[in-house]
């Protein structure tokens, strides 16, 4: 895609320091989108943030950063206020890409326990003893023998802390609904462009159950149930809503969930290109159907993920 954005076409991202966000950002900036990229991180890791910024800038754009709580109804009315003043009458907000990961990764119940036979088959097999058997078979997970995973130890969970009705609502807010409070305050504001793209991101654990993630999941079913709603009551207005359903994914959001290691490996054995998908792969098709071409895109869950979900393979 060799077309650029006109000139005084912002985007607004939330959770642009990392991840997907940041991917976007520089997606969009080659493409001639200016920034404004809000994130939450401690003073201590800007230092490693801020250089990622500056590439931003030296692509040519206007690049606004504000480090503040993108959930908190007063920081994103300051935020926007702020970006009031800086558009004038020329600047519009063409993309609103929501990318917060603030969520519990709990289990709702202690495990049962499992007895694991098949190590112990092996090892009586190899005339060994199951914990050395054990330990070499977590030794060549760890080095990237990927076909092991089912037989290195499994992930571990708190046997103490549990998910609650207030994790839920937490984790509903932060990752699905605080989506909508950028929307009513962008538009409320006549800061959107004639013709927006607004979107959310969303993860197979909207279909499937993977432990710990339950209060993620809700909060990507609601993200998509509103954004269906954004899509019909903006659309007279000129705004779409589309969720991009991304595969297996390295972002520091997986690195949190428990087990993150055993679903990468799942996931390329089971990917037709044995890959995980990547950020950029991700922000490639954001830049896509923020295009004028992509306009009557609205409304749907995309998957970008390479075929990982539709794929039954197993090695």
């Amino acid at each position: 895609m060799d077309g650029r954005f006109e000139a005084g076409q912002w985007a607004v991202i939330l959770g642009g320091s990392s991840g997907f966000g940041l991917a976007s950002a520089q997606a969009l900036a080659e493409r001639g989108m200016n920034l404004c990229l809000i994130h939450r991180d401690r003073r201590a890791l800007l230092a490693a943030i801020e250089p990622e910024f500056e590439k931003l800038r030296q692509v040519g754009v206007e690049v606004r950063t504000f480090n503040t709580d993108a959930l908190s109804g007063d920081k994103r009315d300051a935020v926007l206020d702020e970006l009031a003043r800086i558009f004038g009458e020329s600047g519009r907000v063409r993309v609103l890409l929501h990318s917060i990961a603030f969520g519990n990764l709990k289990l709702l119940t202690p495990e049962a326990p499992v007895e694991r036979t098949s190590v112990a088959a092996l090892a009586k097999k190899l005339g060994s003893e199951t914990e050395k058997v054990q330990a070499a078979l977590d030794e060549l997970f760890a080095e990237g023998a990927e076909a092991v995973h089912a037989l290195a130890s499994p992930p571990a969970y708190s046997d103490k802390h549990f998910l609650d009705e207030d994790d839920f609502s937490r984790t509903i807010h932060a990752m699905g609904t605080s989506l909508l409070g950028w929307v009513q305050g962008i538009f409320n504001r006549g800061l959107f462009a004639t013709d927006a793209r607004v979107f959310g991101l969303t993860s197979e654990g909207n279909e499937v159950a993977w432990k710990g993630y339950a209060a993620v999941a809700a909060a990507k079913v609601a993200l998509e149930s509103l954004a269906r709603s954004i899509a019909l009551e903006y659309a007279p207005f000129g705004i779409r809503c589309n969720v991009i359903q991304a595969g297996i994914t390295e972002t520091p959001a997986l690195a949190a969930i428990p087990g993150s290691d055993h679903m990468k490996a799942q996931a390329r054995i089971r990917n037709p290109f044995h890959r995980l998908t990547t950020p950029r792969d991700v922000a490639n098709v954001i830049a896509l159907l923020a295009t004028d071409e992509a306009a009557w895109i609205n409304g749907e869950v995309i998957r970008v993920d390479g075929g990982e979900h539709i794929s039954g393979a197993t090695q």
